[in-house]
C-alpha cells in the first residue's frame, strides 16, 4: 500500500513538517488533521493518503479504519535553478525546491 507524489513544488524542509506531525498515526485521525491544517502542503499530503487508501482498497481489498501510517518520507525532488539581476552587471541564483513524498500504509 504505496503511493508516492512526486515533483510537488514545495521545499522538502516546509514539507517535512506536516510529515512530521502525521507518521504513525491512523489515516483517520491524519486526514482529520489536514483538513484543519493552516499548511499549504497539507492538502496534497491528504490527497496523497486517499490515493494510498485506494490503492490498499482496489489492491488489497483492505478497509480503511484498520490502515496506519507506516513510513512517510519526503526527499528532494528537481531544483529549478532561476536567477535575479544584481548590481553591476551581475547576477545572483534562486533555487526553486521541489520535493517527493513517499508514503506507505499498513494494517494494524
Amino acid at each position: 500500500m504505496k503511493a508516492i507524489l512526486k515533483n510537488y513544488r514545495q521545499s522538502p524542509r516546509k514539507v517535512r513538517l506536516i510529515a512530521g506531525l502525521i507518521r504513525g498515526k491512523n489515516v483517520l485521525e491524519a486526514t482529520t488533521e489536514l483538513s484543519f491544517l493552516a499548511k499549504r502542503a497539507s492538502l496534497p499530503i491528504k490527497k496523497l493518503i486517499d490515493s494510498a487508501v485506494a490503492n490498499a482498497k482496489q489492491n488489497h481489498s483492505i478497509a480503511k479504519d484498520n490502515l496506519f501510517i507506516k513510513k512517510i518520507e519526503v526527499n528532494k525532488g528537481i531544483v529549478l535553478k532561476r536567477s535575479m539581476p544584481r548590481a553591476r552587471g551581475s547576477a545572483s541564483r534562486i533555487n526553486k525546491r521541489c520535493s517527493t513524498v513517499t508514503l506507505e500504509l499498513m494494517e494494524k
